[in-house]
């Protein structure tokens, strides 16, 4: 009787460890929605504010890599302004980062000639990309909700519908 009660102590230590090895790496501990929170990088927009995205906080936000040289930013640009303009009265705030390897002159004749409502930074170190996770592909946008936590990143243009709603779900959480 005595190997049957070792194996089954083994059994059970074993359990306790997968048990406690998965909790841990899977942020379970934390809570069921642990996400990752947002990095508090520093910018400087355009205008010459200086800021950073935990001033942000309180705020559902958008984040959006783009570059004029990229044409499904581009495109897409007209959905970005629309859905701010939408939600800002509401607290929602967009930042829009122009990539490194856009000159700044295109940057801000774009910025200037389309009048966007929203922040707009450029990113000449590359280290606002890095910090959300070295975005190298435009348009690359990350959604932030009230408390600092990436909730969710769009590689492509988004389906402006869908993003609209979880926009509407998180400004109207907590």
């Amino acid at each position: 009787m005595k190997p049957n009660r070792h194996v089954a102590a083994a059994i059970a230590a074993l359990a306790i460890g997968v048990g406690a090895y998965l909790t841990i790496h899977t942020g379970a501990w934390r809570g069921a929605e642990a996400m990752e929170s947002a990095p508090a990088v520093a910018y400087t927009l355009l205008n010459g504010e200086k800021s950073s995205i935990d001033r942000l906080r309180g705020k559902v936000v958008l984040v959006n890599f783009w570059a004029p040289s990229c044409t499904t930013c581009v495109h897409e640009m007209p959905q970005v302004v629309a859905t701010h303009e939408k939600y800002k009265a509401r607290g929602f705030e967009t930042l829009a980062v122009a990539m490194s390897y856009d000159p700044p002159a295109a940057v801000i004749d774009y910025a200037e000639s389309r009048k966007l409502p929203f922040g707009v930074a450029i990113d000449n170190t590359g280290v606002i990309a890095k910090s959300f996770g070295d975005v190298e592909m435009t348009p690359t946008s990350v959604l932030i909700n009230k408390r600092g936590e990436i909730v969710k990143r769009y590689v492509g243009e988004p389906d402006f519908a869908a993003l609209n709603a979880l926009v509407e779900k998180l400004l109207a959480e907590a």
